[in-house]
């Protein structure tokens, strides 16, 4: 399954730090933006990570809320978040369900081994929860500064 603009966005409800959870419908009164990464802790996720804390403020000028996701557990999350002073949610997809509703977890290639993963994907969500924009593939280096631009 993919989605593509315009289309509603898959709503989720996934497992979040602290015991709780964060379902997306419930964060439409702003606009979102939910991107998805491949692993806690590795390189190119933890300067994707820190470029949205860096500029989480002029998120929040812009009436957005984050929501980066991965297959990686809630514990990992929380020591990712604490060891990078994350300041947003990091949400837990272990079983991929919301991977597959948004059409990001294909089949990718490293050194001539195929396997599955996350393909690094950004939704900018709008307050209908419709999707406004989708960036596919990303290449970390200035994709957060251009999500806000969008924004």
């Amino acid at each position: 399954m993919t989605v593509f603009v315009g289309d509603l966005a898959p709503n989720f409800t996934l497992p979040i730090d602290g015991g709780k959870t964060v379902t997306l419908s419930d964060c439409i009164q702003k606009k979102v933006i939910v991107y998805f990464y491949p692993k806690d802790a590795t390189s190119g996720c933890t300067l994707q990570a820190c470029a949205f804390r860096d500029y989480k403020l002029s998120f929040d000028k812009k009436n957005t809320t984050i929501i980066g996701i991965s297959k990686d557990s809630v514990n990992s999350h929380e020591k990712f978040k604490e060891k990078e002073s994350l300041n947003f949610i990091l949400a837990s997809d272990e079983t991929r369900e919301v991977c597959l509703k948004y059409g990001v977890w294909v089949e990718k290639s490293m050194y001539g081994r195929k396997y599955f993963g996350i393909e690094r994907s950004t939704f900018l969500i709008d307050e209908e929860g419709r999707i406004a924009k989708i960036w596919r593939k990303v290449s970390v280096p200035g994709h957060v500064e251009e999500v806000l631009e969008a924004v």
